[in-house]
Order: C-alpha cells, then sequence, then structure tokens
C-alpha cells in the first residue's frame, strides 16, 4: 500500500505545472530583472501619451512600453519579416525573453510536446489610423464614403505589410506569431475573456500539463488599447481615470479619492514545464502553478456583480484546486482596476473568502504602477507575485494616500515591503463578468 501511494505521489508530483522562465514587456522595463526593480522601487510607467495626440480626450494618459527595442529584443526573429503591429511583436519579444530566462534550448521546444496559449485582446475593427489612411480601409466610419475599390484592386501598389494586415490583425496572431517563432505544431490556443484572458490563458496550459497532454507550455498574454480608438472607447466608458495634470499619480486603487485606471500596454509569458521535464533538463524553477479557479458573474458587461460571488467563486475554486486553507495564502495581488465599483467589490469578495485573516494578507495593485494592461494584465501581475517571492518583497499599490472605509484591508501602501513569503494568489476580473483566480507557490 506504501508503495502504490508513493508512486501515485510521484506521478502527480511528476504532472505538476512548474514556471521556469519568465518574459517582461512593461511600461516600467523590459526583461524580469528590469521589471522587478521597478516593482521594487514603486516606479510609474503611466504617463502623457506619445503614440498618437490624445490632447482632446477626457483622458490623456497611458502606460506606454518605452523602451522597447525590437532590434535588440527581436533580432533574428521571424515575426518582423512580417509586421510592425505592436502587439504581436510585444508577444514574440516576451516570448523569446520567457524561454531565455528557462536557459531552454529552441531545440527542447519539441514540436507536438510544447503548448502556446496566450490570452488576447479583441483586436480592433478599426486597425492602426495609418493603415486607414494607406489603404482607404473603413473609410465609411470617416466620411460616409465606401472605400475606393481602386486601391485594393492593385495589389502590387501596397507593401507586404499592408497587405497583410487584415490577417496579422486577428485575435490568434500573437499565439500564432510564437508558435512560428519556434516551428511549434502542438496545441495552440488563443483566449479572449477580457481582463481575465491571459489568467486563464495560463491555468488552462498548467491544465494542460497536468493531464499529460503538453511538457511545456508558453503562456500569458499580450495588448495594446493604446491607441486613438481604444482610449476612446474606454473613455466612453467612463472608466478612465482623468486626473491629467498628475498621469504618474492619478491612478489610485483602493484610495478613496480613485476615479478609474490609465491604460497600459506590454507582455507576459511564462514558460511552464512538468516538474518531471524540468528535472530531468535540471532548470531551477521559481514556483509551480499550485490551484486555478474561473468563473462568470452574469450580471452585467461593464460592472461587477454587487455582491461579488463571481470573484468569490473563482478565488474559493482556485483554493480548492491547490488543496488549500484560505490561511495558506501570505500575499494577494488583487486585480485593482481603481474604478469605484472595483475595488470596494474586489475588497468585499476577498473578506468573504478569507473572513477576519483578510485583515492579515497584504493585499496590492501592481496596476497603480504599470496600469491595466487588459488580456495582458494578468500574466504581468502573476509574474510580480513570482519575482516578490523571489527576491522577498511585497509589491506596493502607489498612489495610495487617503483610505476609504469600504476598502480597509492592508494594500501595501506607497513603497515596496521586505517580506519572505511562499504563497501568492493573483485576481483578474474582465469586462463581461469573467473572473480568473490563479495561486503560484514557491517550492521550500
Amino acid at each position: 500500500m506504501a508503495t502504490t501511494a508513493g508512486a501515485t505521489y510521484q506521478i502527480e508530483h511528476d504532472r505538476q505545472a512548474v514556471i521556469t522562465g519568465l518574459g517582461v514587456v512593461s511600461p516600467i522595463g523590459c526583461g524580469r530583472e528590469n521589471f522587478a526593480d521597478a516593482l521594487y522601487a514603486g516606479t510609474s510607467g503611466i504617463d502623457t501619451i506619445t503614440l498618437f495626440d490624445a490632447s482632446s480626450y477626457p483622458t490623456t494618459f497611458a502606460g506606454e512600453v518605452k523602451d522597447f527595442d525590437p532590434n535588440l529584443l527581436l533580432a533574428g526573429a521571424r515575426v518582423t519579416q512580417d509586421t510592425r503591429e505592436r502587439r504581436i511583436l510585444f508577444a514574440v519579444a516576451a516570448a523569446r525573453l520567457a524561454v531565455a530566462d528557462a536557459a531552454l534550448p529552441p531545440a527542447m521546444l519539441q514540436e507536438q510536446r510544447t503548448a502556446v496559449v496566450l490570452g488576447s485582446g479583441v483586436h480592433p475593427v478599426i486597425p492602426d489610423p495609418d493603415m486607414v489612411m494607406k489603404t482607404g480601409m473603413y473609410a465609411a466610419l470617416f466620411n460616409d464614403a465606401m472605400p475606393d475599390p481602386g486601391k485594393f484592386s492593385d495589389a502590387a501598389a501596397m507593401d507586404g505589410e499592408t497587405r497583410r494586415y487584415p490577417i496579422y490583425n486577428r485575435v490568434s496572431a500573437g499565439a500564432l506569431a510564437v508558435a512560428h517563432e519556434y516551428s511549434l505544431r502542438g496545441r495552440c490556443s488563443t483566449i479572449i475573456s477580457a481582463c481575465a484572458a491571459a489568467t486563464q490563458a495560463i491555468g488552462m496550459a498548467a491544465k494542460m500539463i497536468q493531464r499529460g497532454e503538453a511538457d511545456i507550455a508558453l503562456c500569458g498574454g499580450y495588448d495594446s488599447m493604446v491607441f486613438n480608438f481604444g482610449v476612446y472607447a474606454f473613455c466612453l466608458l467612463g472608466l478612465m481615470s482623468t486626473q491629467n495634470d498628475h498621469p504618474s499619480q492619478a491612478m489610485k486603487p483602493f484610495d478613496k479619492r480613485r476615479d478609474g485606471f490609465a491604460l497600459g500596454e506590454g507582455a507576459g509569458i511564462l514558460v511552464l514545464e512538468s516538474a518531471a521535464h524540468a528535472r530531468r533538463r535540471g532548470a531551477r524553477t521559481y514556483a509551480r502553478i499550485a490551484g486555478y479557479g474561473s468563473s462568470v458573474d452574469a450580471y452585467k458587461v461593464t460592472d461587477p456583480h454587487p455582491d461579488g460571488s463571481g470573484a468569490v467563486i473563482a478565488m474559493r475554486e482556485a483554493l480548492r484546486d491547490a488543496a488549500m486553507e484560505p490561511g495558506a495564502i501570505h500575499y494577494i495581488n488583487a486585480h485593482g482596476t481603481a474604478t469605484p465599483k472595483n475595488d470596494r467589490i474586489e475588497t468585499k469578495a476577498i473578506k468573504e473568502v478569507f473572513g477576519e485573516q483578510a485583515y492579515r494578507i497584504p493585499v496590492s495593485s501592481t496596476k497603480s504602477m504599470i496600469g491595466h494592461l487588459m488580456a495582458a494584465g494578468g500574466a504581468l501581475e502573476l509574474i510580480a507575485c513570482v519575482l516578490g517571492m523571489e527576491h522577498g518583497f511585497l509589491p506596493p499599490t502607489i498612489n495610495y494616500e487617503e483610505p476609504d472605509p469600504d476598502c480597509d484591508l492592508d494594500y501595501v501602501p506607497n513603497r515596496a515591503r521586505d517580506c519572505a513569503y511562499r504563497t501568492a494568489l493573483s485576481n483578474s476580473f474582465g469586462l463581461g463578468g469573467q473572473n480568473a483566480t490563479l495561486i503560484v507557490q514557491k517550492e521550500n
């Protein structure tokens, strides 16, 4: 009996999904060390928009990726031959950083045993304004006239990127570009669940490994809504902060003065491996994906359910999946969007799940530094958890000055806190009521 139990334990352990590589493209730095340093310093990556003229918009700031150097991060990459679409370049660059961080030889990325699972934003029906001007596409939206068919009939007059734009603007383009980069022919999936997309992608990739369907997974998310129509759409929804005079201080999660978020852009990719595969190649492991939970509010497209029930279900499902009691969680990376409703309801949900222990668990929103990266956010927030455990600090919630009586937890205000911990929970709650929670645990 003992032998059987021991064998069962070994099989279960071998199939655990462990994190061996981290790839970051973010408004506060590219690469895991730059990202970790900026998190610890409480650096804000939010500033006045430079990618287009937003001066007439209600919100004029965002978290742009400013130090992205394709010549450095994408040297020799296949994708650069096909597109200059920012979000796709972010995805491939983050994947390359993650694979390098994992010290994983590309030849080891087996054709059919490596999965790609990425969260993606809904790529705009209206493309890059430069493409609109170049091709006349969607002209009817601007001047009530149909596009000139002559602009499409002479393909030779268009450069290659222009002809391929509708293809590279589809939602699966980032995952396919990553698969193409490494000639992967296994499972390749794109998750489109708004702000929960990256978290769901990581959770689903971990399940693939646990079920024995893959040995390695490149997973996470990528997005950029920092373009004219993207920013305009969120301004119309009334979800964005309008404190334009001080962009770096505008996003104030859990603060009484909060008035909405700043959009961000970037990508976060993790290399997951089965514990057995990582052990065979002598890989360093950061942590394991211990639990994953998901739910839907079935309430409103733009608002979370007032009682926080969807968030409660996702967190409880993650704890159940991890076979953990609430007291096992040492840190929570909140969804924390700095909207009046989200922060109050998320706080309520955390207290519902953790009871009195909620007051003893540090909670912070790294969105205060990087903005809301939509489909990419959950990946970078989980990476923040992993790096916090790796380096022994709790990421702060910056711009927190005036407590809200409805948000009364420990939000790690303004400065990172030195702290050794082993288990973290990360929440992502998407538009439409899609909720996802991940739990990561660092091995002893």
